[in-house]
């Protein structure tokens, strides 16, 4: 069942190196053929491939944990991505910090439902932010 007291829970700092090599894989699973993404030194990443933070989210970085939302019951509602600027490209590292910023509930069709958002924002070396990433996942009663 969702803790409603994960509101405001912030994880510590990670980095994410934004890995050429990485950004092809991605751009190749996800059915890509952009040259942006494929054929040069230095590619852009696609929109999406900070979802793939969750690789280095680890431990104390992680407040999703403090959610509890059981698996079993629980989706993956939405993802956003906003960048406030040009996107990260291979070589780039990121310092992600990611906070639970709402839970809701309302009552659906066939029962409660519980709504989590947890917002990451991603700034680079110099301290600009590059992105903010918001997460809506929803447990079913």
């Amino acid at each position: 069942m969702v803790d409603d007291s994960a509101v405001g829970r912030t994880g510590e700092p990670f980095t994410l190196d934004v890995e050429r090599g990485k950004i092809r894989e991605f751009a190749r699973a996800t059915g890509s053929s952009n040259p942006a993404y494929l054929s040069t030194e230095d590619p852009v990443a696609p929109p999406t491939f900070l979802t793939t933070a969750f690789f280095w989210q680890t431990g104390d970085a992680d407040p999703w944990q403090a959610v509890a939302m059981d698996q079993r019951k629980g989706l993956h509602a939405e993802q956003e991505f906003v960048f406030h600027g040009p996107p990260p490209r291979a070589g780039d590292r990121l310092t992600g910090v990611s906070r639970i910023e709402s839970i809701t509930r309302k009552e659906g069709r066939s029962g409660g439902l519980a709504f989590a958002v947890m917002v990451t924002e991603f700034h680079d070396g110099t301290g600009r932010h590059v992105a903010t990433v918001r997460l809506t996942g929803v447990e079913r009663a």
